[in-house]
């Protein structure tokens, strides 16, 4: 929406529509510690991995595509959302929206003083509820056991690292696509080994790292790590199945089924999906949990940020070529506002 949609927009608030106009400029800025709250500072636009085919999800021709998103308030005629109010919504890549508190999930963010304003497009937002739910629902990992995190490094993984570590979690093992990334698995968010998966045959390699094998899993990319989850996995062991990295550059061409599916069988596991859009009442429950150690310094939201929505497209091929650690936004920089 540019400066001449904003105008009908506010009119359109001005004649009673119950709706508020979000400028995805003036938003706090997404910095180390706690974010500004000034006019002139930058929003942040959220990637998202595609999780189908995207002819089947892009709308009509001059739409924005989807992707969550926070921006604040600047004129309102909705009585749930006020001048200022900072706000979530799906409005998709755009500068401004107008929005509905309640509709399309819109929805005022609460504020929490010491915690960064990226981690309501990470780790408290819907990267972080997939990772909770996938540990506390589908998972109900204890205290003790031993995990496999595919794709540790990305938005999910690093999230599901940090929350399992918290659980109480015992030996936690991740991949990665680089041996940078390894290190900063090891070094910076809490797990206990990690390996590169371009180091060897990836069904082989989650039970070298784990001898003595695992009691659960989360697998962001499918097949040969699904392949090599299963492999590692003790008796009764369980998967969390939450993405499908390995078939989204060519979902008409996914890769061949673990060729180990039948050990499912052998070994009494449990695999099940993970779909966040589910357990959408667990948020409070995921704030309660991790606010007070986000302010604490014990967590911290990982994220790579990119300035300005001309470089969205490149942002997100950027997720898709595994180039951010963490969760991968883009931070929109309005007029005056700072780096």
């Amino acid at each position: 929406m540019g400066h001449r949609g904003l105008r009908h927009a506010q009119r359109l608030c001005r004649a009673g529509e119950a709706a508020g106009v979000l400028d995805g400029r003036r938003v706090p800025a997404a910095r180390a510690g706690r974010g500004r709250s000034s006019r002139g500072s930058p929003s942040l636009h959220e990637h998202r991995s595609w999780k189908r085919p995207f002819h089947r999800r892009n709308p009509l021709p001059g739409t924005p595509l989807e992707g969550r998103t926070v921006g604040r308030v600047v004129a309102s005629r909705d009585p749930a959302l006020a001048e200022g109010d900072l706000v979530f919504h799906r409005q998709g890549w755009r500068t401004h929206a107008l929005v509905t508190a309640g509709a399309l999930g819109a929805r005022k963010l609460p504020s929490y003083e010491g915690v960064p304003l990226t981690a309501h497009l990470s780790i408290l937002g819907g990267t972080g509820l997939t990772a909770y739910v996938a540990l506390t629902r589908t998972l109900d990992l204890r205290a003790g056991e031993d995990l496999f995190v595919s794709a540790a490094a990305g938005g999910v993984g690093s999230a599901v690292g940090r929350i399992a570590r918290l659980l109480g979690a015992g030996r936690i093992i991740g991949s990665a696509g680089s041996a940078a990334k390894v290190a900063r698995l090891t070094g910076e968010f809490g797990f206990d080994a990690a390996f590169d998966y371009h180091d060897g045959p990836v069904g082989e390699l989650p039970a070298k790292a784990a001898p003595q094998g695992i009691d659960a899993a989360v697998d962001n990319v499918g097949g040969d790590h699904l392949e090599g989850a299963i492999s590692a996995l003790r008796e009764h062991g369980r998967i969390a199945w939450v993405g499908a990295i390995a078939q989204y550059h060519s979902p008409d061409r996914p890769p061949a089924a673990p060729r180990n599916l039948y050990d499912v069988v052998g070994k009494s596991l449990r695999l099940e999906g993970v779909l966040v859009r589910n357990h959408r009442e667990v948020q409070g429950e995921l704030e309660d949990f991790l606010v007070p150690h986000l302010r604490s310094g014990l967590i911290a939201a990982d994220v790579t940020v990119i300035d300005g929505i001309e470089r969205t497209v490149d942002g997100f091929l950027g997720m898709l070529r595994g180039e951010n650690t963490g969760k991968m936004l883009i931070r929109i920089a309005g007029q005056g506002a700072r780096p």
